[in-house]
């Protein structure tokens, strides 16, 4: 796949709703609560667990990738390069410290989408964009339970990167449905969320509410709850 179709895809892939999964040691609860979050319209989903070992990533990546399959969602696998390639997820999401664009582009191949965090500085979007990323994240735009000690972003860095960057805009950090208009406002394409869909008592609606915001190129988002 050549670089500007991957570009392309990308595009229409990160858009919407992009649920990142809690700490969460059992599979089948996580199964369940995922399953409600695709329910109710997450577009991107991102396997997050800080808590499990190699053994149970594995078991519930794998479960995840059947999952979303069947929902037709991209799967994206934090941190772990090794992990995506192994149960054929759809892409990678890099931290500051999980290595290369380069590295990840070389093991997943240049049809995987690769995400890399960009915190607050407009000019490490401008790097991961120079070295192949599909698409990249900033934040946190709000105070976070998941990493209360995060750095600080503002919408102002999302109407600068807009301006300066031509890769999907992934808004993460304290997000939630009463905030979240001002960072789409500001030019964000999807929205990274965890507590404010999986901690909700009613996931499948938090995840909805989210959904029927009103995103960028909204024609080509299924907003509208599956069914």
């Amino acid at each position: 796949m050549s670089e500007v179709k991957t570009r392309r895809v990308a595009h229409r892939l990160v858009s919407g709703l992009y649920a990142i999964t809690p700490d969460e040691q059992n599979t089948a609860e996580l199964l369940r609560k995922t399953r409600l979050a695709l329910l109710g319209g997450a577009r991107v989903l991102q396997y997050r667990n800080k808590t499990a070992d190699a053994a149970l990533r594995l078991e519930q990546a794998r479960a995840l990738r059947e999952l979303t399959h069947e929902f037709s969602v991209p799967l994206v696998i934090n941190d772990d390069v090794v992990l995506a390639q192994q149960v054929g997820a759809d892409g990678v999401h890099l931290g500051g410290k999980d290595g290369s664009v380069a590295v990840a582009r070389a093991v997943l191949g240049k049809a995987k989408l690769i995400g890399v965090s960009c915190y607050n500085r407009v000019a490490l979007g401008h790097e991961a964009v120079q070295q192949g990323a599909d698409y990249v994240a900033f934040g946190s735009f709000f105070a976070s339970t998941v990493k209360p000690d995060a750095v600080a972003a503002s919408p102002d860095l999302l109407r600068q990167a807009r301006r300066e960057i031509g890769v999907p805009l992934v808004a993460i950090g304290g997000i939630a449905v009463g905030n979240a208009a001002q960072l789409l406002e500001a030019g964000a394409d999807a929205l990274a969320v965890i507590s404010a869909v999986f901690s909700a008592a009613d996931i499948r609606d938090a995840a909805r509410q989210f959904s029927n915001l009103n995103y960028p190129q909204t024609s080509s988002i299924e907003s509208k709850d599956r069914t």
